[in-house]
């Protein structure tokens, strides 16, 4: 028999956590906007329509709470302290050990990197773990004219499973932990669930190991061709040329504006100030960077001759072909932590500031990837997105070591600084107070980051690019919103509904539906959103069937983790899909057998452990 409908207020926020699942998969909104107005939404209607359940009023002002809320602090602080470890380079031992293993053996390598990844992500972002490894798995391809793709996508989902086995793998483990103790439940400690995603993780990582690869079919990546497309060269103004006696301006207009003049020569050492007037002589020589085929238009159309930059003596010909001695190519991958998330090329003056050429714009998308080439300068940049650069060695290795900018290429080069072995000093302390229940988890995590501050393992603009904006919001309007589904009654109806269609059916089914449900909306909408709001409906449905919620709610948080299907489930998955130019259906091909082997695994263990 199902149950009577809510009142008016309940059917309200389950209308607006319906509206709220569909923003959070527009891709064309960005995260932020679609928080800000759910929030928003809950804020006036509450306070047009005034709330009273069992005596107590539900306050507008209650949504707010999230912003102080103990798990958000944890959360901004313990990815800070993960910003300090990778702007210090703390990690690179651990990488270049990686590093020399995957040149003599590959399968044993491969092994090591998923388990060092999975490691590691129990205990840090899995963010900065990606960014580490990423520059590793590309310079082995590279080098070894390889397909990228049967190990980055791996690599990315290993780092999933090993961040759903303590409290502060990931925000979602500390959301749902946190919620459960506000509400007067059992308080988990660091490890109380790491023995079932170990048993259950074995095999998804075997999983990843053995049959993944297998499963991936070879796919190019931009930097698989690595001839430069740029070329810098010199236009030579002869007698007879066009541009002798021309102002700049003149023979810019003939190349219908096209060609870019870095510099203008005359004689020994001197350069002509690039101003459109300056006017063109016999024996100037411009330097201009551009592809081949440009390059012997603007020849022709100038009636010059053209040379290399570094060999003014021999004409280009078959015989002195165009040179691009010391230039490569390089992908800049954006991230969250990036200066260049959200902002524009042309604001940021990039290829100038770090004279570079910016070759083309790999955009993710979730039903396959877009290359922009024209109109750059002028494209909003998102997490995902790819830069194709070249530049001088330098440049490229300068950008490198900026430790700002996740940048691939062949080589395999971490920033590392002396400060490196107190940024793990501090990480390992944060999580040993932590997990011995000496500090609380968001206490022991600010203590970290203050320590960061002092020893100078960060300075403050490091610890403020740490933050996202996207996460504190969407964790925010997801607590809200679980708030307003629990003081409404909405989260009893759902509870209700879902223990009536399941009469009948064993316990370890009914369980093993909800995290199967939960799972499947994680890969969808945010997964902190889809953790925050199955908590609460978790608990009631404990409650109606008289069990220990302990298991209903991990079965949330395990389902919650579960992003393995979509590239969009995962701000990782985004920068895999992209480095390794993967398609949408990969991470499906990947993704549906580990959510399977994951889903069964963890279901098992907990039908073992809470005897039901």
């Amino acid at each position: 028999m199902l149950p009577p409908l809510p009142d008016p207020h309940a059917i309200a926020v389950l209308l607006l956590i319906v509206v709220a699942l569909y923003l959070f998969t527009r891709d064309n909104i960005p995260l932020e906007t679609s928080s800000l107005l759910i929030l928003v939404s809950l804020v006036v209607g509450f306070e047009a329509f005034p709330y009273t359940r069992n005596g107590i009023t539900l306050q507008p002002g209650d949504f707010f709470s999230g912003f102080g809320n103990e798990a958000l602090v944890a959360i901004c602080a313990l990815m800070i302290v993960g910003q300090g470890l990778e702007t210090t380079g703390a990690l690179r031992p651990l990488a270049a050990l990686l590093s020399k293993l995957w040149a003599t053996r590959p399968l044993l390598s491969f092994l090591a990197t998923l388990l060092s990844a999975a490691l590691l992500s129990a205990f840090l972002n899995n963010t900065p773990i990606v960014v580490m490894l990423l520059p590793i798995l590309i310079g082995v391809s590279i080098r070894n004219k390889q397909s990228s793709s049967g190990i980055l996508l791996p690599m990315g989902l290993a780092t999933l499973l090993g961040g759903m086995a303590t409290t502060i793998g990931t925000s979602t483990n500390l959301l749902v932990v946190g919620i459960a103790a506000d509400l007067g439940l059992h308080h988990f400690g660091m490890f109380d669930f790491a023995l079932p995603v170990v048993v259950a993780g074995s095999f998804g990582l075997l999983y990843l190991w053995l049959v993944a690869p297998r499963l991936l079919p070879p796919r190019q990546a931009l930097l698989s061709d690595m001839s430069p497309r740029i070329f810098d060269a010199l236009l030579h103004i002869n007698q007879e040329s066009f541009a002798n006696g021309k102002t700049l301006a003149e023979i810019l207009e003939k190349t219908d504006r096209r060609m870019k003049v870095d510099k203008i020569q005359r004689g020994l050492g001197l350069n002509v100030t690039r101003l459109p007037t300056a006017e063109l002589r016999e024996g100037d020589r411009l330097l201009v960077r551009d592809t081949p085929e440009l390059l012997k238009e603007y020849e022709q159309l100038l009636g010059a001759t053209l040379y290399n930059a570094t060999d003014i003596e021999n004409p280009i010909d078959e015989e002195h072909p165009l040179s691009s001695e010391g230039q490569l190519l390089a992908e800049v991958v954006v991230t969250e932590g990036s200066p260049l998330y959200r902002r524009t090329l042309k604001e940021l003056r990039f290829a100038e500031h770090n004279n570079v050429v910016i070759l083309a714009i790999h955009r993710s998308q979730t039903q396959g990837q877009q290359t922009i080439k024209k109109g750059m300068g002028d494209v909003r940049l998102e997490s995902g997105d790819v830069l194709l650069v070249q530049g001088a060695a330098d440049r490229i290795e300068a950008l490198k070591s900026s430790g700002k900018l996740l940048v691939l290429d062949a080589s395999v080069y971490l920033p590392e600084t002396r400060r490196a072995r107190q940024a793990l000093l501090i990480m390992a302390a944060v999580v040993t107070f932590a997990a011995t229940g000496l500090l609380p988890i968001a206490t022991s995590a600010l203590c970290g980051v203050g320590l960061m501050l002092l020893t100078r393992c960060l300075d403050w603009e490091d610890a403020a690019s740490a933050l996202s904006t996207r996460v504190i919001l969407i964790v925010v309007v997801s607590l809200a919103l679980g708030l307003a589904l629990m003081r409404t009654g909405g989260a009893e109806y759902i509870a209700s509904l879902y223990v009536a269609i399941s009469t009948g059916l064993p316990i370890s089914a009914v369980l093993g539906g909800l995290m199967l449900m939960i799972a499947i909306l994680t890969n969808v909408v945010s997964n902190n959103a889809a953790a925050v709001i199955g908590t609460p409906i978790a608990i009631s449905i404990a409650s109606q069937l008289g069990l220990p919620a302990e298991p209903f709610i991990l079965s949330v948080l395990f389902g919650a983790n579960m992003s393995y299907a979509t590239p969009m489930g995962y701000q990782t998955n985004l920068l895999i899909f992209s480095a390794g130019g993967y398609r949408f259906s990969d991470f499906l091909r990947v993704g549906i057998p580990l959510t399977l082997i994951m889903w069964l695994g963890l279901l098992s263990m907990l039908v073992l452990m809470y005897d039901l």
